[in-house]
């Protein structure tokens, strides 16, 4: 999967544990009607990936969704979604956003030349 967007913050490389687990989050909103803000997690030998990068950028990131379950010594369940991004490459303005396609403008459209001068309906509703 890829997310279009601009980035608007880049956070630090963190380190957990003893085994030296390494985490960087970008945060990306997207372009389109609802913007939204989406904060992508790289992980250990990605977390070098983001040092190219700029507040402000477009860019096209690689992602995969992970899901997680999680027990509560009470016995309650919970599961945690997280995005993992594996690949950010830097994208043009003139990029559509996800989920859009090109449409030409309204002048390059050739006129209908067969059309009824009737109005009808065939909706079965």
């Amino acid at each position: 999967m890829e997310v279009l967007g601009k980035i608007k913050l880049i956070g630090e490389t963190k380190s957990f544990g003893s085994n030296g687990f390494q985490k960087r989050e970008l945060v990306v909103t997207t372009e389109e009607q609802y913007p939204q803000h989406l904060m992508i997690e790289f992980v250990q030998d990605k977390t070098s990936l983001l040092d190219a990068f700029n507040v402000g950028e477009p860019v096209k990131i690689g992602i995969n969704l992970r899901g997680r379950e999680w027990q509560s010594p009470q016995g309650e369940t919970k599961y945690f979604n997280s995005i993992a991004g594996w690949r950010i490459e830097k994208a043009s303005a003139a990029t559509p956003t996800a989920g859009a396609t090109e449409v030409p403008p309204f002048d390059e459209y050739e006129p209908v030349s067969n059309t009824k001068n009737e109005d009808h309906d065939d909706l079965p509703f």
